[in-house]
């Protein structure tokens, strides 16, 4: 027992130095962009592009990320978190029930569950809010709760656009967790209203603004679920938590009288032949896992594209400097083709690992960049080597988005994860004994 605690403190102690190193070096490589841009002029519009991409997306999440591990609670105060850390929408409505009854009540109320974000998805929701288009599954932005990101969401799109939707996200609560006064619920849920597109203001990221009075939007949830099912009941905890005005992590303004909603779907009938479900946000691969373990492919082709180089080059590699006979030249290049070789077959191997859910490639790989980016810091301070987007930078770069990306909280979370079972047809439709 005590050598698992061990172990799990030195994991956690190596993930905690992997997160700071990714910020630091992040703030690094801005520092060489900026650098770079009195060479090329912010009048280049795709250095500009490229700059607020790395600001908006990378460089001040990880730093917000640092800063609200230090001074947000980590425990529950009625708000969700953005995967950065800061204070999301608030937590309005909290549900009784198994998750086939969840997603019946919510089916029969009108409402589409969300598509998770992927590259597909993300990308069809640009196009359809630019073109206005139709799309009734639109992803909604991942928000935490219990240090995991919601199960799934639900939403309701107006205007036949996902500019402007009702939506609302839900998670499961831990076994034998309690709201604050002991009450014994199922789920919470934070729904809110997007009203516009816009610009987040921590972050400078593209995103939906909401409406202020969130309680609007959670009446509208309740109205329609009961509504549609006559067997769901509503409980209301009233002043819940202190009426407040504020911001999430978007920036908008948000208000709230504190009132909470216990809706309670432990009575509705659930057809028989309907598979029961299990879903759990950790058991879904996030996108930082798919990035890092596509720039480790990408790191593994260009050791491959380097091998194949040396031996094609016919023995003229540089070494004029040094006295060798063709034979010993020969041999040289041989071998360092084949250092690279195997080098890049083992990136192969290390990201198809990643991309599994393996958190000791996870490790290997943040290692390894960790590395990198430690002798390429040491070699530009003592001015042994020049980082310019003709010569290192590009490399550099790719290192500290690896290390990024695996050294973040989706991606730790589902690399750690532990698999939760289905639930048995039989317990569903029964309520859990409080």
């Amino acid at each position: 027992m005590d050598k698992v605690q061990n172990n799990g403190v030195t994991d956690s102690r190596l993930d905690h130095g992997f997160f700071v190193l990714g910020g630091a070096a992040a703030v690094w490589l801005a520092f060489l962009l900026v650098g770079e841009s009195f060479h090329l002029g912010w009048g280049q519009l795709w250095f500009s592009f490229v700059f607020w991409a790395f600001l908006a997306y990378l460089l001040l999440p990880r730093l917000h990320r640092i800063l609200t591990t230090i001074y947000v609670p980590g425990y529950f105060i009625g708000r969700a978190r953005t995967s950065d850390g800061l204070l999301g929408d608030p937590v309005n409505a909290a549900l009784l029930g198994a998750e086939p009854q969840i997603h019946a009540i919510m089916r029969s109320a009108g409402w589409t569950m969300a598509d998770d974000v992927t590259f597909a998805s993300s990308r069809r929701i640009i196009s359809s809010t630019i073109f206005r288009q139709s799309y009734t599954e639109a992803p909604v932005s991942p928000l935490y709760l219990f240090d995991r990101q919601q199960d799934f969401a639900y939403q309701q799109e107006v205007n036949n656009t996902p500019g402007k939707r009702h939506h609302v996200r839900f998670w499961r609560c831990p076994e034998g967790w309690l709201l604050p006064g002991g009450h014994k619920v199922d789920w919470l849920a934070a729904g809110t209203y997007d009203r516009s597109v816009g610009f987040s203001l921590f972050t400078l990221q593209i995103t939906h603004k909401i409406e202020q009075n969130t309680d609007v939007e959670r009446d509208h949830i309740v109205s329609t679920v009961s509504s549609a099912e006559p067997a769901v009941t509503v409980q209301v905890i009233e002043d819940f938590s202190t009426g407040y005005h504020t911001r999430n992590g978007g920036g908008d303004s948000i208000s709230t009288d504190g009132d909470l909603p216990i809706i309670d779907a432990s009575r509705v009938q659930v057809p028989a032949n309907q598979p029961p479900s299990r879903t759990d946000s950790r058991d879904r691969r996030p996108a930082p896992i798919v990035t890092g373990a596509v720039l480790v492919a990408i790191r593994a082709i260009a050791a491959f594209t380097l091998a194949m180089t040396l031996l094609t080059s016919g023995g003229d590699i540089g070494l004029e400097d040094v006295p060798l006979d063709p034979e010993t030249t020969t041999t040289a290049i041989v071998t360092m083709a084949v250092i690279v070789l195997l080098f890049g077959l083992g990136e192969v191997f290390l990201a198809w690992r990643i991309f599994l859910g393996s958190n000791g490639a996870r490790v290997i790989a943040m290692a390894l960049s960790s590395i990198s980016i430690l002798v390429q810091a040491v070699d530009y301070s003592t001015g042994t080597a020049n980082l310019t987007l003709e010569a290192g930078l590009s490399g550099l770069a790719s290192d500290i988005l690896v290390l990024l990306a695996l050294s973040s909280q989706r991606a730790r979370v589902y690399a750690k994860r532990q698999r939760i079972p289905a639930v048995p047809a039989s317990v569903v439709g029964r309520r859990v004994p409080s």
